[in-house]
């Protein structure tokens, strides 16, 4: 059995006006807003955001840009905790 790499743009895509959740690499910190847009580095630009660290809302933001390097994970914000995201290649 050989390992094949899935290309995640497309699930990446899939997501871009609606609404998502994103966790960053350290502080237990996530975003929480409507995705507009993605590039081809996946930085990501948000709208409405929120800011949660640990949990608890910390702010409003509003219209966001998340550098790519420093996003652990990205799910729709309906996604049931602990359920994965299928990425068709």
């Amino acid at each position: 059995m050989s390992f094949v790499p899935v290309n995640p743009r497309p699930m990446l895509q899939d997501l871009v006006n609606k609404d998502v959740i994103v966790r960053l690499k350290w502080a237990e910190t996530e975003y929480k807003g409507r995705l507009v847009s993605t590039d081809s580095y996946f930085n990501l630009q948000l709208a409405n955001a929120e800011e949660f660290i640990a949990d608890k809302l910390t702010g409003q933001l509003g219209q966001i840009l998340i550098r790519c390097n420093n996003v652990l994970y990205i799910k729709a914000a309906d996604q049931t905790k602990g359920e994965d995201t299928e990425m068709r290649g």
